[in-house]
């Protein structure tokens, strides 16, 4: 059970960060696509840079362990954010299964968020950069 233990906060993290890196990596590549749909939903397309530098560096900081507990708050919140601009209040105006498409994925928004403030609440865990303690020499 400990090994389980040991290994279960860097798998975490590791699930945790994919999504975000990926996402950001594929915002970079899709840049003028994923500007226009932020306009569609009436969020500025100027903060495509902004989302860029939070899903990347927020999931690299989260993937590695260093500053885990900012980068799972930070992250946490932008699912949250995004979870309400993206997903639940177009689904308002839809039937039927597109509108249970758009609640489900505000729930995984939700669920990301859950899963970061457990991050937030209990740090990185085993095998981070975090974890490592720096020893002082005795004067």
């Amino acid at each position: 059970m400990t090994n389980l233990l040991a290994y279960a906060a860097p798998l975490g993290r590791v699930l945790l960060s994919f999504m975000f890196i990926l996402s950001g990596f594929q915002k970079i590549t899709g840049y003028a696509g994923t500007q226009g749909y932020m306009e569609m939903m009436g969020v500025p397309g100027a903060l495509l840079p902004l989302v860029i530098l939070v899903e990347l560096v927020g999931g690299i900081a989260l993937l590695v362990g260093w500053q885990a507990q900012i980068a799972a708050f930070l992250l946490a919140g932008f699912s949250i954010v995004s979870g309400f601009l993206f997903h639940l209040v177009p689904s308002f105006g839809m039937e039927g299964m597109a509108a249970q498409g758009e609640v489900i994925s505000f729930m995984k928004n939700v669920t990301i968020a859950g899963g970061m403030l457990m991050v937030v609440a209990f740090g990185p865990g085993t095998l981070s950069v975090g974890s490592r303690r720096v020893a002082v020499p005795a004067e």
